[in-house]
């Protein structure tokens, strides 16, 4: 089987059906800001191949004030102009237009954790469209198993467009989806509710036992 191509993974992702309390952020024929979110994706994956990156973190799904804004798994509005991963110069774009630049907790706590170690991260989610409560669209709820279950060809192949790369399952339904993958990964607290000091505790206990001195940027 041909290595899955990062504009096959796109296209794929831009044609999933979205239930009534979820939303596709990169769906074709929908707003100008989808075309822009996946760009954006595109662009973050390519740059990722081009450096080669130390981690593969998958979390669970898109967060209204994350993702869902950027197109970008792990990041925020403001990571994605300020990060020096990221940025206009590096081809990325805002999205939206509703006159804010977005924050968001947990993006940015893996941001911060990812550049005091000096590590280049790129990410995926198990569910990659984003859920929300009903009648609620900015909002957030954990992805049923049939979404996860719908997740697991694209992040199969994500996981193979990033071959040896170590991967991070960040929470319960991202490792339940690479379990079913097979894929070895090595779990994280989600720093979400509580979970920051874990999360980096984590993070850090992983870098020390693989020795990790990588030298990359994020």
């Amino acid at each position: 089987m041909p290595a899955p191509t990062i504009s096959a993974i796109i296209s794929a992702l831009a044609q999933l059906a979205a239930p009534h309390d979820a939303i596709n952020p990169y769906a074709d024929g929908g707003s100008t800001g989808n075309a822009i979110r996946r760009a954006n994706l595109q662009r973050a994956l390519e740059l990722a191949v081009q450096r080669g990156p130390d981690l593969l973190v998958v979390g669970e799904a898109p967060g209204y004030n994350g993702a869902r804004r950027t197109g970008v798994p792990f990041t925020s509005e403001r990571i994605l102009l300020e990060g020096s991963q990221y940025g206009a110069t590096q081809g990325f774009a805002i999205a939206t237009n509703d006159g804010r630049i977005s924050a968001e907790p947990t993006a940015t706590i893996v941001y911060r954790e990812m550049a005091a170690l000096n590590l280049f991260v790129v990410g995926w989610n198990a569910y990659p469209l984003h859920p929300h409560r009903p009648g609620n669209d900015q909002s957030n709820r954990q992805p049923r198993s049939a979404e996860l279950a719908l997740g697991l060809p694209l992040l199969a192949q994500v996981c193979t467009l990033f071959a040896g790369v170590p991967v991070l399952a960040m929470g319960k339904s991202a490792g339940r989806s690479l379990q079913q993958l097979g894929i070895s990964h090595t779990p994280l607290r989600h720093p979400a509710q509580g979970g920051a000091s874990q999360f980096a505790q984590g993070l850090r206990e992983w870098c020390a036992q693989r020795g990790s001195n990588t030298g990359g940027v994020i």
